[in-house]
């Protein structure tokens, strides 16, 4: 870990992983983004990294799975070293792995045995129970709830408050309604909403 941290994107998220990554020790963080107001002060645009890579490690903290995982690649490819921030009020179970540039938010808890891609963001308050898979650039939004033995796909979004039931899977792709209650499988690129999840759209 070095010194300073490099957030790219200084909406909400990225505040939230700012104040994240002070409580794990980073002395220093730098906010990139290409709005051209934000609530916290700028060093440059989200392309204007390199220069810092040498002090910095660097967290992409956009909440779209797509643009998440461009910058990712791109970062990866300039040789950064991407931060992996978890919140010290976070509970992380035994033989837990958690993939590069993720997010594991205060209040959350990952119980043992579970893997974690990169680029995914375990949001405030949510659970994921033992055993769980949860694929690159996912979010597992605010207060959501994975039981044990959950697999779910590349980038697939569970909404606020949303809870999928044991053993099950979420294929790549999907959206899960805030408050959707998913009681079977889901095996194709769909959104669910409801309880219990029912399809709306592919």
């Amino acid at each position: 870990m070095k010194q300073g941290i490099v957030i790219i994107g200084a909406g909400g998220h990225g505040r939230v992983v700012a104040d994240a990554a002070r409580a794990c020790g980073y002395e220093r963080v730098v906010f990139l983004d290409d709005a051209d107001e934000c609530a916290v002060p700028l060093a440059g645009r989200t392309n204007e990294y390199r220069p810092l890579l040498d002090e910095c490690d660097v967290f992409v903290a956009i909440g779209s799975a797509a643009i998440r995982e461009r910058i990712t690649r791109e970062l990866i490819a300039d040789g950064a070293h991407l931060a992996t921030v978890i919140h010290p009020s976070a509970v992380i179970g035994s033989d837990v792995s958690v993939g590069e540039g993720s997010f594991i938010a205060p209040g959350a808890v990952v119980n043992t045995g579970a893997r974690i891609g990169r680029g995914v963001i375990l949001n405030t308050c949510c659970s994921v129970d033992h055993d769980c898979i949860v694929e690159d650039f996912c979010h597992v939004s605010v207060g959501a709830h994975l039981a044990g033995t959950v697999h779910v796909g590349r980038a697939t979004m569970i909404g606020a408050g949303a809870t999928v039931i044991n053993n099950l899977s979420v294929c790549a792709g999907c959206t899960v309604g805030a408050g959707a209650v998913v009681v079977r499988d889901i095996d194709r690129p769909t959104t669910v909403v409801g309880v219990p999840a029912r399809e709306i759209k592919r």
